[in-house]
């Protein structure tokens, strides 16, 4: 089931900053993944709620936020970009861990936030998703494989045959193009159009 995401600024042709762009486009990040983890559900992938959850989301998240800051390069200047990523990572980090709290509960005194660990994985795995490539289409098939295999690994033993296919061939895929379309409203600078007026019969 595709996305319908609302991606346009209410206020159109305003100059935005690169961590006000950054912020609109984690609430984005942040419901794709989600879908992606309701679609792999629909499709019968055993996903359960506590470590698995967020182990994928987290997953997804690092993969959607990769994605996004190579798109960000044809949109943005390098200053700009410098601002816009941390940002953006920063405020996935925000809301993930506002969920993993919510459901899971604090980790335990001594141990790293949920908001720390998920930015220690992005800077991590940024390494390896900076060795693959992006063009015009999306991500290359490395880039969409490594986040396959590492979500292969998280699944259980009788859905790990499956599981590389369907984010290779349905769901990163279907993830990217959400991505693209709510990126160019993001970065538009066009007006909304104007809502249809109601007419009263009096």
């Amino acid at each position: 089931m595709s996305l319908r995401i609302k991606s346009q600024w209410f206020k159109a042709g305003t100059p935005k900053s690169a961590q006000q762009t950054a912020s609109a486009l984690a609430f984005i990040v942040w419901r794709v993944a989600q879908n992606m983890l309701t679609q792999m559900r629909s499709a019968h992938f055993d996903i359960d709620i506590g470590p698995q959850y967020f182990a994928f989301m987290r997953e997804v998240l690092v993969f959607l936020i990769q994605t996004v800051d190579r798109m960000a390069f044809d949109c943005m200047t390098l200053h700009e970009r410098e601002a816009f990523t941390p940002s953006l990572v920063r405020r996935v980090a925000e809301i993930l861990e506002d969920s993993e709290d919510d459901l899971i509960g604090r980790p335990a005194e001594g141990v790293e936030s949920h908001r720390a660990q998920f930015i220690d994985l992005f800077n991590a795995l940024s390494e390896d998703y900076a060795t693959f490539g992006h063009d015009a289409d999306g991500p290359d098939f490395a880039f969409v494989r490594y986040l396959g295999s590492r979500i292969t690994a998280l699944m259980a033993a009788k859905d790990q045959n499956w599981a590389l296919e369907q984010i290779m061939a349905i769901e990163a895929p279907e993830a990217v193009v959400t991505l693209k379309s709510a990126m160019l409203g993001v970065f538009s600078t066009e007006p909304r159009a104007a809502r249809r007026q109601s007419v009263s019969g009096d």
